[in-house]
């Protein structure tokens, strides 16, 4: 009886070890969507996975690098930066000695966009050298007009008057144009549809002027020397010329407005959309129009 007791005892406490045992090992082996494994996780582990952590970290700003002519157009440019920046683009302007160089910069991917040309310069310097390029969109009109530090109106443009005019085939052609627009010369026919001219396509000259061509960039430091010269507006401004003493210029009708310049394929980048959308936005217009006058007139 006695033995019987003792045996009977034994089996009580090793059912209850086991059962212990059972309850241990299921705790331990619970699904993760149980209540025991979500106990061993913390909240922002429950919450935030490695994906939302990527999109909650802040995105880097983009770098948008533009070659520009120093006046007015990396004025302007400088005037935008900020706008551009509240939409996550950081502007960097890039001025070049040598104007020339903006279009060989943008080919060889030195910059992201230029901003210094109008269009008839562009189709010539394209088919000379080749350039895949685009148009995105036209910012403003530098009025080119005749400066002179011998005469005070066109009516004091002697017979034989020497006429400094750009060397360069577009800016020749629009030069030429002008002169024929005041009536000084007649140019013979069908040269618009080539946007080129020299004094050779000269058929009428009632004044028997005289014309030297020049360097765009040197034609204010040639002024002592000539009767009068055709200038482009930025050069004048550069030379602290008052555009105001133009003895007369372009209307805000001209069309050789400039113009941003991109590699094709590159006018629907994000940046470039952003750029544009800026730079004919009220606030570059009033701007252009307070700062300039009439020597800049905004082409939107």
């Amino acid at each position: 009886m006695k033995t019987t007791k003792w045996t009977f005892l034994s089996a009580l406490i090793l059912m209850f070890s086991l059962i212990v045992s059972g309850c241990g090992t299921a705790a331990n082996n619970a699904p993760a969507s149980s209540p025991e494994a979500s106990a061993a996780v913390s909240p922002a582990e429950q919450t935030q996975s490695p994906e939302a952590s990527a999109s909650a970290a802040p995105q880097e700003a983009a770098t948008l690098k533009v070659g520009a002519a120093p006046v007015p157009h990396a004025e302007i440019l400088e005037f935008v930066k900020p706008l551009l920046k509240e939409q996550g683009v950081n502007l960097e302007v890039v001025v070049l000695d040598d104007e020339g160089q903006l279009n060989p910069a943008l080919f060889e991917k030195q910059i992201d966009a230029n901003y210094f040309q109008h269009v008839p310069y562009l189709d010539s310097i394209k088919g000379e050298k080749g350039y895949d390029f685009a148009v995105t969109t036209k910012v403003h009109v530098e009025p080119i007009g005749l400066y002179s530090e011998k005469l005070k109106s066109k009516d004091d443009i002697a017979d034989g008057a020497t006429i400094a005019i750009p060397n360069n085939p577009s800016n020749e052609y629009r030069a030429l144009v002008l002169l024929e627009q005041q009536g000084l010369i007649k140019l013979k026919e069908g040269l618009e549809n080539t946007y080129e001219a020299t004094p050779k396509d000269i058929v009428d000259n009632p004044k028997n002027l005289k014309f030297e061509e020049v360097d765009s960039a040197t034609l204010p430091r040639v002024l002592p020397d000539v009767d009068g010269a055709i200038i482009n507006t930025n050069l004048v401004l550069e030379a602290g010329i008052d555009p105001n003493t133009a003895l007369f210029r372009e209307d805000a009708e001209s069309p050789y407005a400039n113009i941003i310049v991109v590699r094709s394929g590159d006018e629907n980048r994000d940046e470039i959309k952003k750029l544009d959308a800026v730079l004919v936005s009220p606030e570059v217009k009033k701007f252009i129009q307070d700062k300039y006058g009439v020597a800049v007139v905004p082409a939107f």
